[in-house]
């Protein structure tokens, strides 16, 4: 087996992220195979990406064989939900138990089993994504014959392990909105209609290149934004195009940008071009838990807001678990636009608090929703969590309980270790990565922390993500 070499392999065992197992024999025991969003009894033709003594790593491209717990639907599989066959029950299983495998094993934590709490099921599990952004491509993956296509016009998902082709989504893949995804073929065929070629990753050149849809749940409206190149820009009847889609989706669509791109990196990001509204709103708004929170394309907000409403309440009830008294501070950490903070006023409006986040933009953002949420008792400062104490004397010893929720690569060691010394009793940690959150509960229990309770919540049905919220208290 050698880097870059195509094998078939059996998966027999789940891990930890949506990684299959395979074991092959060998005189001195099993080797063993990770292959990514693999499911127990698939047998699957997958890419070797890194070999070590005892173990490699490789990337899934095709299921050869099903798992006789795979049930087919009528949905399209897609490489972002390669579960959607499996049943849901199933998957929460096989979640849960990987889950507290890995945190027992990577936090040094034996007794995990008895401080779990509770496993969340998403409210929805299927179309419950805000957030889409297909691809165009000129290379086509036929999903049906496996064959790849030139100069063609596809709009869909890049075809998994590949960066190059496009399979078109031909029907709903029950992540995103339906009623989107049943019509993106009548987009496809009217953009294709324009003449104007999709892009070709490999040439870099072309002219439609991605559309990004973003859904407010609470007004089930769509703010889309198609991105296209410079090239052919002045064939391209932009107006034409905006009236089609109004008269396809109705008043569902609230806004349509058009940003222009020429950056050969192959990313959606509207910072690369120059974007302008060619209709409608520039923004959408979406609510969690009776607070307005308005969303921009660019603009990070939770995935499956349904799902994170009800982490936001495990999260606060681990957090009024504990009395707070008058004088203490809630210090949100992390905070990005502040969502925490301010639906954490909902539960107790005399609360104070402070949201700290080292991204400008994101503190600009919470600031705004606040005020417009009518919440004065809440501070928003732009810093360095690790030098934020320097930086704010003032509150020395008055920081009852943090929440923190940090970014997937999870916290620094050295600023972790300086969230400890700002001395609150109590800490709330919400983490998208179970396996960093596991690493810094070691820290924190070496610091004098116990581990209380912790939860996980399935953010994302049919991938192999799986969301966490641990409660420590010092002493």
């Amino acid at each position: 087996m050698n880097r870059g070499e195509v094998i078939e392999v059996k998966i027999s065992e789940y891990a930890f992220g949506g990684r299959g197992i395979a074991k092959l024999p060998t005189d001195d025991g099993y080797y063993v195979v990770f292959v990514d969003n693999c499911f127990p009894g698939q047998t699957v033709r997958a890419r070797v990406e890194k070999k070590k003594k005892k173990y490699a790593e490789a990337k899934l491209i095709d299921v050869i064989e099903r798992s006789s717990e795979e049930i087919i639907n009528d949905y399209q599989e897609i490489s972002g939900g390669p579960y959607i066959y499996i049943p849901v029950d199933r998957q929460e299983e096989v979640k849960k138990e990987a889950t507290l495998e890995t945190f027992r094993r990577l936090s040094n934590f034996q007794d995990v089993a008895n401080v779990f709490d509770t496993f969340i099921s998403s409210p929805d599990h299927y179309f419950y994504r805000n957030k889409m952004e297909y691809s165009f491509s000129c290379i086509e993956h036929d999903i049906h014959t496996g064959e790849e296509k030139d100069e063609a016009f596809a709009l869909g998902f890049k075809r998994r392990g590949t960066w190059w082709k496009v399979e078109n989504l031909n029907k709903p893949s029950g992540m995103f909105d339906e009623e989107w995804e049943t019509k993106l073929i009548q987009i496809r065929n009217y953009l294709k209609d324009t003449g104007l070629p999709a892009w070709h990753p490999p040439k870099k050149h072309g002219f439609f290149r991605h559309i990004v849809v973003r859904k407010s749940f609470a007004e089930d409206k769509l703010l889309l934004n198609l991105v296209t190149s410079s090239e052919g820009r002045k064939s391209f009847d932009a107006p034409a195009f905006a009236k089609f889609l109004q008269e396809l989706m109705g008043d569902r669509v609230a806004g349509l940008w058009h940003t222009v791109n020429d950056n050969v990196a192959d990313r959606a990001k509207i910072e690369n071009g120059t974007s302008v509204l060619l209709f409608g709103k520039e923004k959408i708004t979406e609510t969690l838990l009776g607070l307005n929170f308005e969303i921009s394309m660019e603009s990070f907000f939770q995935t499956n807001p349904k799902c994170a409403e009800l982490l936001y309440t495990k999260a606060l009830d681990y957090v009024f678990e504990e009395e707070l008294k008058d004088d203490e501070i809630i210090m949100d950490l992390f905070c990005g636009t502040g969502t925490i903070g301010q639906i954490l006023t909902t539960r107790k409006s005399n609360a104070k608090i402070v949201g700290v986040d080292i991204v400008e933009e994101a503190i600009a953002d919470a600031k705004k929703n606040a005020k417009k949420n009518g919440i004065n008792n809440i501070e928003f400062y732009a810093a360095d969590v690790g030098k934020f104490l320097k930086e704010h004397a003032e509150f020395q010893g008055k920081i009852g309980t943090i929440i923190l929720d940090p970014p997937r690569a999870g916290i620094a060691p050295k600023t972790l270790l300086k969230v400890i010394e700002l001395g609150a009793k109590n800490i709330v940690y919400i983490s998208c990565n179970p396996s960093t959150q596991a690493r810094d509960t070691e820290t924190l229990i070496q610091n004098g922390f116990k581990l209380e309770k912790l939860s996980f919540v399935d953010q994302f049905p049919h991938t192999g993500h799986i969301e966490s919220i641990a409660k420590f208290k010092l002493g």
